[in-house]
């Protein structure tokens, strides 16, 4: 399944890129078909280096987060991404179930059943841990490592939307009961829009998101409640509208030179990578 593809080598280096990690995946076939449909250059990355052939181009990336972090300090990427304490921010009302932003030291002392994942980089399976005890050891995890802990609730349907500039602007479900379940919003469309509309308007004043950004919610036996909030340049599309999940992406992650004031808050920290 492969799209129109524009030759780096015959293309201006005016003319923004959209650079996929090699190991490419089905949102990102989609992507660069989108891509090369409105004139973008398209690439996929031979390995885990910045291609020389983009230095000084106008890049945007898609991949996760290590292919991220291994290319974009040198091709000059803004990757915005979450506070890791967004969803610990949001009142309960919108969550549906205790969130608390903690340290995997303090996540060890727990003495019952908790849902405890990384809030980026999947450092570790996010999951439902016994207790603390069965999270990954100091031989393994630093203790000062940042996660999320959630009171244990059932979602029964999930979704994932892309938002741009405070709004969605494609979504599709992915789950059902835990089980990947790939469909359209649907019928549920309207009411999933309603509930985002509420926990955007909300997030706006107490817990500011990114202008490019990916919201999961969901629903559980108790209503609506927020899952999470992820990067969109590393988030799958699912059935989503891939040219409206490409806007978001390339908003998420393009050149520092094009980065809004606003957005400087969630940038993501690169490391310098020797080669």
């Amino acid at each position: 399944m492969s799209g129109p593809t524009i030759d780096p080598s015959t293309a201006t280096t005016d003319t923004p890129v959209l650079l996929l990690a090699p190991r490419i995946n089905e949102t990102g076939l989609q992507l660069r078909t989108a891509a090369g449909l409105r004139g973008l250059r398209a690439h996929t990355a031979a390995s885990w280096r910045a291609p020389r052939e983009l230095l000084g181009a106008a890049v945007h990336v898609y991949g996760g987060p290590l292919f991220a972090d291994a290319v974009g300090r040198e091709l000059g990427l803004a990757l915005l991404e979450p506070a890791e304490d967004w969803l610990a921010r949001l009142p309960r009302a919108l969550t549906g179930r205790r969130v608390s932003a903690a340290t995997l030291a303090e996540a060890r002392t727990l003495r019952g059943p908790a849902f405890v994942k990384p809030p980026a980089d999947k450092l570790f399976a996010a999951r439902v841990y016994p207790d603390g005890g069965a999270l990954p050891g100091p031989e393994l995890l630093d203790g000062d490592t940042p996660v999320l802990v959630s009171e244990v609730v059932r979602f029964r349907t999930e979704y994932r939307l892309f938002v741009l500039d405070g709004a969605v602007r494609t979504g599709s479900r992915y789950a059902v009961d835990g089980d990947l379940a790939v469909a359209p919003l649907g019928p549920d469309g309207p009411e999933v829009l309603a509930f985002a509309r509420e926990v955007l308007a909300t997030a706006a004043g107490r817990a500011p998101l990114p202008s490019a950004v990916v919201v999961d919610v969901g629903r559980t036996d108790h209503g609506w409640a927020v899952v999470e909030a992820n990067a969109a340049w590393a988030s799958g599309g699912y059935a989503a509208d891939p040219d409206r999940v490409l806007d978001v992406v390339l908003r998420s992650s393009g050149p520092v030179a094009q980065l809004p004031v606003e957005d400087v808050p969630f940038l993501r920290e690169l490391p310098e990578v020797v080669h």
